[in-house]
């Protein structure tokens, strides 16, 4: 009887046979899983293809055993064993580099010539091999940036951005049209940013990529932002909430409704801090609607729509269709001017819970901020329910953490009594292969909730500063990014360097 595999049956080392070609394999859909005892062991999307198995029993001398395996998954195989997946960047960059890839003009010939050669094999290798390293070590983003002289390829990981092997300069041309090509954009236009879309199957996983293009001094950059929905942890403890915080935070959003803010600069995290918030609300008795730009992931159960301003479909345009829809909860992207905001806030005094995002660096900002928008005073007193401010700081790698000194003028940053700075213990990543030798893997979240209670509306109807309010909620208790990023010092999650790098002055 024939046995089927799932793709956790894959071997992670390639079997090694003399001569078998992955073209072979890819045309006969098979893979082989282990040679032992005179038996080679495969995968085949059709066990009945009888003379695929008599032409290995010839070649090799060897008994076949035959398992049934998902013609996806023999494809994935044989590209992470054979392809690209199982050669180092180097090796593919330097086979890439043996053909003639350099283009100079601007004119139609150079396009078709751009789509002929960003589609050979070679390039194909090498961009798939980079978008493969990428996932692998968990990126955020690859750049793709064009310098006069060199062609440079950067992954942000954990935040922070990192040199990888870089293909020569003069396969920039190729590498970028390969890029637009599979992202559906047109290669012929390199004089205006574009953006597009990509779905790759990776090792068993559906990705997504968001790629956005922009002409330079020196040809067109490329970014391209990696959309993996099992990297969206939806528990709110677990991206950093505070305990303190997450009681007044979940007080907030089982109220039926008002509006909370999210805060901070881009790539703060803001997004996963609200769809984890609305997978925790979201039940059969609630309808919620989202208006995004763009929307990153899909959320079951939850209707998403993607603002288009090139048809009109705004973030004031689409929020005010929204609640046409009868909801019970809207998530709008962002404020960013006073029409939405106007319309939020009309949403939130009329029976919904709304929650959008603002950049301001603090909590506090973000009240005078849709103040200066235009929005009244006494419109904002009686809807807002909470603000949270957020970043994200590195976690200190776990197999490479080590108990340091640290630098007193570090330590005198805490503004910590000394007594309680003589009992903690401060830790720092060596630097190892599980976290490429940066000390850090992972992040988690700091934050800053400001609880909107009768002292905070009196100051908002009074028109107070951002620096008033935020001295009335700290009497009252508020913790700062700066103090809850010092917590998660002292219980070793980080380092002082990285709360410095991410929060303003007290």
């Amino acid at each position: 009887m024939i046995r089927d595999i799932t793709y956790q049956d894959y071997p992670k080392d390639p079997v090694t046979l003399s001569n078998l070609s992955s073209k072979f394999m890819r045309q006969a859909m098979f893979v082989p899983l282990s040679v032992s005892d005179n038996i080679l062991e495969i995968a085949m999307a059709d066990t009945e293809a009888y003379g695929t198995i008599d032409a290995l029993k010839y070649a090799y001398n060897l008994d076949v055993d035959v398992c049934r395996g998902k013609a996806a998954d023999i494809l994935d195989a044989i590209e992470r064993l054979y392809g690209a997946g199982s050669q180092s960047i180097e090796t593919i960059i330097e086979e890439a580099g043996k053909g003639v890839y350099e283009i100079t003009g601007g004119d139609d010939d150079d396009v078709d010539r751009l789509r002929d050669i960003a589609s050979e094999a070679p390039i194909i290798r090498l961009v798939n091999r980079l978008i493969y390293n990428a996932v692998e070590i968990q990126a955020s983003d690859i750049h793709f940036e064009p310098f006069e002289n060199e062609f440079k390829v950067r992954y942000r990981i954990d935040g922070v951005l990192s040199d990888v092997e870089s293909p020569p300069k003069r396969l920039q041309a190729a590498i970028i049209s390969r890029v637009k090509i599979m992202s559906r954009l047109d290669i012929a236009e390199r004089r205006l940013p574009q953006d597009g879309r990509i779905k790759l199957r990776i090792a068993d996983k559906e990705i997504d990529f968001r790629v956005s293009t922009i002409p330079t001094l020196f040809g067109e950059s490329l970014v391209m932002r990696i959309l993996d929905r099992e990297t969206l942890i939806l528990d709110l403890k677990h991206i950093g909430f505070p305990d303190s915080v997450l009681d007044t935070y979940n007080n907030a959003i089982s109220q039926p409704y008002g509006m909370i803010l999210v805060t901070g600069p881009t790539g703060s995290g803001k997004t996963s801090t609200l769809y984890t918030t609305l997978a925790k609300i979201n039940a059969p008795e609630n309808k919620i609607i989202t208006l995004e730009d763009p929307v990153e992931y899909q959320l079951r159960g939850i209707n998403q729509i993607q603002v288009n301003p090139k048809i009109g479909l705004t973030f004031a345009n689409g929020l005010r269709a929204i609640v046409r829809q009868d909801p019970d909860i809207i998530l709008v992207g962002e404020i960013r001017d006073f029409e939405t905001a106007e319309i939020a806030v009309q949403s939130a005094l009329t029976g919904h819970l709304l929650f959008s995002t603002l950049h301001t660096n603090d909590s506090a900002g973000a009240i005078t901020r849709l103040l200066d928008m235009g929005v009244e005073n006494f419109l904002l007193s009686s809807t807002i329910l909470g603000i949270l401010a957020q970043r994200l700081v590195r976690v200190i790698c776990q197999h490479c953490k080590t108990e340091i000194d640290p630098d007193q003028k570090l330590v005198q940053s805490l503004n910590m009594p000394s007594d309680e700075i003589k009992q903690m213990r401060f830790y720092q990543g060596m630097g190892c292969e599980e976290c490429r030798n940066t000390g850090f893997k992972g992040r988690t979240g700091i934050f800053e909730y400001l609880r909107i209670d009768d002292d905070i509306r009196k100051k908002i109807i009074n028109n107070s500063s951002a620096d008033v309010i935020k001295k009335t909620a700290m009497q009252q208790g508020l913790v700062t990014l700066r103090q809850d990023g010092f917590h998660k010092v002292k219980s070793g999650i980080t380092t002082i360097q990285e709360v410095l790098r991410v929060t303003l002055e007290i």
